[in-house]
C-alpha cells in the first residue's frame, strides 16, 4: 500500500508544485533538524525544474515565527525555537533553487497560533485557485507534521494530491512515525508518486 504509483504521469494545466518547509533549521545540524531532511533538496530542485519548463506554479511554505511563538518550549510548546522570522535558520536551504515567480506562504505567524499546514490561516488555497490548480503535487519536510498536515487539507479542499515520496523525510519521534503518516495520506485519498513516474 505504502508503494508508490507505477503510472507515468503527465503534467498539465492545473498542476502546481508545493514545497513545503525546506529551512535551514529543518536541516541536520539545525534546531529542528530532519534526520536526512537535506537528502530532499538534490531532488527538489529536479522536480523545480520540471514545473519551470512546463510553466506550471511554484509555491514554498515556511515556518516564519516570532521569537515568542506557543509552540516553543519556553512557551509552553513542544519544540525548541526555530525558523524564526528573519534568522538564518528560517531561511530556505541555500542550495535549493527556488525560481524568481515562485510564491512564498508564511505560516505560524503570530505567537498565540501555532500551524503545521500550508493552509493554516495562509492564503494558500487564494493562491492555489487563482492559478486554476487541481493537482497538487507535495514534497519537503517533514513527512509526518507539515507535510501530512498540508496534504489532509488539500483533500479536504478537494485537490487531487500527489506525495513526492522521493522527496519527504520524516522525524520519527516514535520510529513508525513516517510510516504511519505516508499511509494516512494514502487512506485518504492521496498517491504516492516519484520523479521517474512523471513527465
Amino acid at each position: 500500500m505504502n508503494i508508490a504509483t507505477k503510472e507515468t504521469i503527465e503534467l498539465q494545466d492545473g498542476d502546481a508544485l508545493v514545497v513545503v518547509d525546506l529551512q535551514n533549521d529543518f536541516l541536520p545540524g539545525g534546531a529542528l533538524g530532519v534526520p536526512h531532511g537535506d537528502e530532499v533538496v538534490a531532488l527538489m530542485n529536479r522536480y523545480i525544474d520540471l514545473f519551470l519548463s512546463k510553466g506550471l506554479p511554484i509555491i514554498a511554505t515556511r515556518d516564519w515565527h516570532p521569537a515568542n511563538h506557543c509552540s516553543f518550549t519556553d512557551q509552553g510548546g513542544p519544540w525548541p525555537p526555530h525558523c524564526i522570522a528573519n534568522s538564518p535558520g528560517a531561511a530556505f536551504a541555500p542550495d535549493l533553487r527556488l525560481p524568481p515567480a515562485c510564491t512564498i506562504i508564511s505560516k505560524a505567524a503570530s505567537p498565540d497560533k501555532d500551524a503545521y499546514s500550508g493552509f493554516g490561516g495562509t492564503e494558500l488555497d487564494a493562491v492555489l485557485r487563482s492559478h486554476g490548480v487541481r493537482r497538487m503535487f507535495v514534497g519537503g519536510l517533514a513527512t509526518d507534521y507539515c507535510v501530512l498536515n498540508t496534504v489532509r487539507d488539500a483533500l479536504q479542499n478537494r485537490y487531487h494530491v500527489y506525495v513526492l515520496s522521493d522527496a519527504i523525510r520524516a522525524v520519527n519521534i516514535q520510529p513508525d512515525d513516517g510510516s504511519r503518516a505516508e499511509q494516512e495520506m494514502i487512506a485518504k485519498g492521496a498517491e504516492m508518486l516519484t520523479l521517474d513516474r512523471l513527465k
